[in-house]
């Protein structure tokens, strides 16, 4: 279910022409059944796939031959072309404006309802899918025993992506990064929507220029 435009007045250059509302809560489904499991507090991505990230760790130092040495170096890979993933997905996929309905189901509805705690992270049905086309692609590119350790890495930037961008909305910046990733990320929201892409890191906003020119 999508709110109603705004009127003239209202507009905030959003597709679809919404009003930002950062009190209220908006709905993805009629269904109440399918609606409740759309909504997420955010430690349910913890809880879902931390076990699975150690379980994938475990299998790497029982079922293959891989140094430790290497073990650490696939992660690493893992949480770096993560951080890629994240950008080009929020880039390309959640703001692919020119579906207005479909944008709105996938991740409008977190831009007029930006203070909605509950769709701050994904729930884990959506995010499955997505997560097994990554695995799969990973064992296909460099085989079973790299991919288990890589495809770690993968899931904890995953992690690190959903707990950043559940924090610089529900929670309070103590450090100095905290304060600029949540200001990154605000900018994002409430300046330009068509810029300040990343979450958990603005590195890729700085390569691909989606930071705005000076001067």
């Amino acid at each position: 279910m999508q709110p109603e435009p705004a009127t003239r007045d209202e507009i905030r250059d959003y597709p679809g022409g919404y009003k930002i509302d950062r009190k209220a809560a908006g709905r993805q489904f009629e269904n109440n059944f399918l609606e409740f499991f759309s909504r997420c507090h955010g430690s349910v991505p913890l809880i879902i796939y931390g076990p699975i990230i150690v379980y994938l760790f475990w299998l790497t130092a029982t079922q293959t031959d891989l140094s430790l040495g290497l073990a650490i170096g696939l992660t690493a890979a893992g949480v770096f072309i993560w951080t890629l993933a994240e950008y080009w997905l929020h880039r390309i996929v959640f703001h692919f404006e020119r579906a207005p309905k479909l944008h709105y189901f996938i991740h409008g509805i977190h831009h007029v309802y930006p203070n909605d705690r509950y769709r701050l992270v994904m729930p884990p049905g959506a995010s499955a899918i997505p997560a097994l086309l990554f695995w799969g692609l990973a064992w296909a590119l460099i085989g079973y025993e790299m991919a288990l350790p890589a495809f770690a890495g993968f899931a904890i930037g995953y992690l690190w992506y959903d707990m950043t961008h559940w924090w610089t909305h529900a929670g309070k910046a103590r450090t100095k990064w905290g304060k600029r990733l949540r200001k990154h990320h605000m900018l994002h929201h409430f300046k330009d929507h068509d810029l300040y892409f990343g979450v958990s890191t603005p590195l890729w906003d700085w390569v691909f220029r989606t930071l705005p020119k000076k001067g």
